[in-house]
């Protein structure tokens, strides 16, 4: 699991977008944090996803403080975690290569990342898509390579940024039904707008407004 405690973040130059957070995303189940534009949803996704540092507090990951202590048991954390941005960068080549990208990294020989990436394809439904250059992708099969990316790496939590923001009805309901898979298995955090996703998913909601985060039941959905 991840664990916030008392973490507060800033950019430079701008106020506190994270005031005192503290929170626990398991290693199961679908978490779903909603909350209003400029709330600090993306940066408390950032922040459990090990990308940012923040200014005060802790993040530990797995039990490992993730910004001190030993520096391979922090690295070993860091590879357990995925996030995926709202709009992710596609890299030079081909769909194929985007989606073994993470797995080439660990070292993964290239013949299984590349079978890999084709799996976490398929479950996606984009085989079509492995031949084509990444970087002519429409913004909807750019988010279902991403998302197939940070799957590939089997990941034991996944952050998931507006998941379905860019997607067809049909590439969405696949994206729901995988993520209902999924988070039987591993810990799925969301951050969205969209309630109807929050009410498919859900098994915590986590509000965030004015960078504070508080936990909610699903019930409160039809009061936002």
């Amino acid at each position: 699991m991840i664990r916030l405690e008392g973490v507060w973040f800033r950019y430079p130059r701008s106020g506190w977008v994270l005031r005192g957070v503290s929170l626990e995303l398991p290693g199961r189940g679908a978490t779903v944090i909603l909350g209003p534009n400029g709330s600090g949803k993306t940066t408390l996704l950032k922040v459990a996803g090990l990308i940012y540092k923040p200014a005060r507090g802790r993040v530990e990951a797995w039990g490992v403080d993730a910004w001190s202590g030993d520096g391979r048991a922090r690295a070993e954390a860091r590879r357990r975690v995925v996030y995926v941005h709202e709009k992710p960068i596609m890299l030079k080549g081909s769909v194929l290569d985007n989606i073994a990208y993470g797995l080439r990294l660990r070292g993964i020989p290239r013949d299984e990342a590349l079978e890999r990436a084709r799996r976490a394809a398929s479950l996606l439904g984009i085989e079509g898509l492995l031949d084509k250059p990444a970087k002519r992708l429409s913004a909807g099969q750019g988010q279902l390579v991403a998302i197939a990316r940070a799957l590939a790496v089997e990941p034991g939590i996944l952050l998931l940024d507006e998941p379905t923001a860019n997607l067809d009805w049909r590439a969405r309901r696949r994206v729901i039904e995988l993520l209902e898979d999924l988070k039987g298995r591993i810990g799925v955090v969301i951050a969205t707008h969209d309630h109807h996703l929050a009410g498919k998913l859900a098994d915590r909601l986590i509000i965030v407004e004015e960078g504070k985060a508080r936990e909610a039941t699903p019930s409160e959905l039809e009061l936002l």
